[in-house]
């Protein structure tokens, strides 16, 4: 059983993802070679991808755009060596699992600010996402904690939202379809003498998506759909106080409702309930941060502080038993931190970090905390011409679990007249238990939580190449992964508790192919090899398909219509039915196929459209949880003043 599966008597919810970056060119490539661009999340400095030996994929807020993806789960779906499980449509808790871990082995950032919930064992559910106001996406693949810490023992996602840059632009989309969607968005920004700004406000709404399969269904009971309501704000301040000093504010708030078909446990094995489960989130999102250079590029600082507040109601309904009271969760996190940028030499960078991060769970049922403090130190360098390796070492000492040390060496040479770029890791990484797992129990459940859990750690490598063929037109790359998890933490083969189940292997390939033909014509095809298995058993570890492949195509007929077309092939895995009466079973692979268009009207004024699920494929992700068929969306999209966006 997956350690994020949540407790006993809540409906689980996953998704699959994956998508990688096309061939990078480095910084110093010779003319008419396009210029790589920067990722942040591999060497927290913004770095050519071209110089970073970690396997990353940027997705864009052009991807985004084109492909008309609305929520994250959509834009990582595609994201090699991830595996996104979600239950049901829009707003149903969504994990990732990279290269085979678990998913509270993903740490995400929101502008900076640290993601995880505290209050769900850790983990991030992405379902909460939608991409309004997205400037990009960073996935970065392996074990990371050397630069993040725990939560990043699988890999890290960092989302960036738009900044203001140039003069005011506003931009605002209307589109509606299928399922009762209705989907609106906003946003300005800007920038002046003294800084940069930027609001995104962004409403959603999918309120009859079918769910429940209908043979789970006792005879005569019909199928409630899901209803699913989003409201999200944040705003991103920059301003320039003197030369060398500046500060930033970020803020984000989202308010969500979903009415879904939770379980009725009242017979064994439970059925879907009649009445659907009601459950609001909260979540707050905060950070202030001071950039200070007082020798210019020569030596650079950030201070901030970041807060994340959780708060999560769910009603469930009534059962023979009587009266069910709703159950709430609450979690949030405090942090600290510096970081410093030296420059040694023009090829030569020195890191350096200090963090103070405080958690804690309020009410949920129980009141625990944690505090971790943690410094790190990371070494950027040129080697040679072509040749660059990063370096980081860090130690965190938790308040229960005493001091881990990590580090991390990252690789990465380019042929030069060859264009072969050659790339590799080697590190290590850690998670400790979460609260959850350590305090949070359901006796009526006869569930009950672990206080004697260990720390999980983690050692893993890589290895890859990417080479451009027919003068840069096509791009080919692989890249072979292993990690080896020690003392993974999942549910016992009671079912009653938390464990560390000793250790769990993962391995596999990560590949692509990426042509532009012509001036009009992108075409790019993943594969994704992954084997996840228990160690001890043998057994493959739930919900990591083995095979995943994708195909993404872009095209520009006319200057004023772009067309695009995805399709995604999962194939098996092992799973439990929808409440783990059944602990494993095979589940069937599946294959779909979108299509997405817009028209150029001009005047800032574009017409946009989209068919998802084309062949209306019926198919289950996980097992119990049915995804919707064709749907049809359209929508208009304005855009006054400005020329540009940022992040």
């Amino acid at each position: 059983m997956p350690s994020n599966i949540p407790r006993p008597g809540r409906a689980a919810a996953w998704s699959l993802v994956a998508g990688l970056v096309a061939g990078p060119a480095l910084a110093d490539d010779p003319p008419g070679v396009p210029v790589a661009p920067l990722v942040v999340t591999a060497t927290r400095t913004p770095t050519p991808l071209g110089q970073v030996g970690s396997t990353v994929t940027l997705i864009t807020a052009a991807e985004i755009q084109a492909r008309q993806w609305r929520t994250l789960p959509d834009a990582l779906a595609f994201t090699p060596g991830l595996n996104v499980v979600q239950n049901g449509g829009p707003g149903g808790l969504t994990a990732v699992f990279i290269r085979g871990a678990n998913s509270n082995h993903t740490k995400v950032i929101i502008d900076g600010i640290e993601a995880n919930d505290p209050s769900q064992n850790g983990s991030f559910d992405f379902g909460q996402v939608l991409t309004a106001g997205v400037a990009r996406v960073e996935v970065l693949r392996g074990p990371q904690s050397s630069l993040y810490g725990a939560d990043a023992l699988g890999g890290v996602i960092a989302i960036t939202t738009t900044r203001g840059e140039g003069p005011t632009r506003i931009d605002a989309s209307l589109e509606g379809g299928s399922f009762r969607t209705f989907d609106q968005s906003v946003s300005a920004r800007g920038s002046g003498r003294v800084g940069d700004w930027a609001v995104n406000l962004s409403h959603f709404r999918a309120a009859a998506t079918p769910v429940t399969p209908l043979d789970l269904l006792p005879p005569g009971q019909s199928r409630s759909d899901d209803d699913y309501e989003n409201t999200t704000v944040s705003t991103k301040l920059d301003a320039d106080l003197a030369k060398g000093a500046a500060i930033g504010l970020v803020a984000r708030f989202t308010a969500s409702r979903l009415q879904f078909t939770g379980e009725d446990l009242s017979v064994f094995p439970s059925v879907p309930a009649t009445a659907r489960s009601d459950q609001t989130n909260h979540q707050l999102f905060l950070r202030g941060e001071a950039r200070l250079s007082p020798f210019g590029d020569g030596f650079s600082n950030v201070v901030g502080v970041g807060y994340t507040l959780y708060r999560t109601r769910l009603q469930s309904p009534d059962v023979p038993f009587g009266p069910q009271p709703p159950t709430f969760d609450r979690g949030d996190r405090l942090k600290f931190d510096w970081q410093g940028a030296l420059r040694l030499a023009p090829d030569q960078t020195l890191v350096l970090g200090l963090e103070d991060e405080t958690e804690r769970l309020i009410d949920s049922p129980v009141n625990a905390s944690d505090e971790t403090r943690a410094g790190f130190v990371e070494l950027q360098s040129k080697l040679a011409p072509g040749l660059f390796a990063d370096a980081s070492v860090r130690h965190d000492d938790d308040g229960r679990f005493g001091g881990q040390t990590t580090w991390r060496i990252t690789p990465t040479w380019t042929v030069r007249h060859l264009q072969t770029q050659l790339k590799a890791s080697f590190g290590t990484g850690f998670k400790a238990p979460t609260l959850t797992q350590l305090f949070v129990s359901y006796p009526e459940f006869r569930f009950f939580a672990n206080p004697n859990l260990r720390p999980e750690t983690s050692t893993g490598y890589d290895i890859g190449f990417e080479q451009p063929l027919a003068r840069g037109a096509v791009t080919v790359g692989a890249t072979w992964f292993h990690n080896a998890i020690t003392d993974l933490i999942e549910v016992d083969a009671a079912g009653d508790s938390f464990t560390n189940i000793g250790k769990a292997n993962t391995h596999g390939v990560e590949s692509f192919v990426a042509a532009t033909l012509g001036r009009r014509l992108t075409l790019r095809a993943d594969y994704t090899w992954t084997v996840a298995r228990d160690a001890l058993t043998g057994e493959a570890l739930l919900r990591r398909p083995l095979h995943k492949a994708s195909l993404a195509a872009d095209w520009r007929p006319a200057p004023r219509v772009a067309l695009s077309a995805t399709a995604l092939y999962v194939g098996s895995w092992v799973d439990g039915n929808r409440s783990f009466s059944i602990p494993r079973l095979n589940a069937p692979p599946y294959a779909t196929v979108n299509l997405a268009g817009s028209y150029d009207l001009g005047r800032g004024l574009t017409l946009f459209g989209r068919v998802d699920n084309l062949l209306d494929k019926r198919y289950e992700d996980p097992v119990g949880f049915q995804k919707a068929g064709i749907g049809v969306f359209g929508g208009v999209r304005v855009t006054l003043g400005g020329t540009a966006s940022g992040a």
